[in-house]
């Protein structure tokens, strides 16, 4: 099993940048492939985000290209999400979620998800 713990979501100005962070634990494996969702009020959750944990291969959502970046940090179990210029159609609640081995933007791709955290962008 494991467990995601999802951080760094807040109230931020449209432009400005917030750090998300995801602990995992549990049963982890060299082979996860790690990805940010998000879910905005009255839409359906989609993909933002996500990295391979050992190759580093990353892939974007087309509306986040440039403006966010997926990192991870295997030592510490840790996976971030850097979001820079938010805008405020970026307003959603952000998940973590990992799949054992390789991975797409797929939802059901995905085993184990976080609770999540909100983050608000207004204008």
């Amino acid at each position: 099993q494991v467990q995601l713990v999802e951080s760094g979501g807040g109230l931020v100005q449209a432009g400005g940048s917030l750090r998300l962070s995801c602990a995992v634990s549990g049963r982890t494996y060299s082979s996860y492939t790690m990805g940010w969702f998000r879910q905005a009020p009255g839409k359906e959750r989609e993909f933002v985000a996500r990295i391979t944990w050992s190759g580093g291969s990353t892939l974007y959502e087309d509306s986040v290209k440039g403006r966010f970046t997926i990192s991870r940090d295997n030592a510490k179990n840790m996976v971030y999400l850097q979001m820079n210029s938010l805008k405020v159609e970026d307003t959603a609640v952000y998940y973590c979620a990992a799949r054992s081995g390789w991975a797409t933007g797929r939802i059901d791709e995905y085993a184990y998800w976080g609770q999540g955290t909100q983050v608000t962008v207004s204008s």
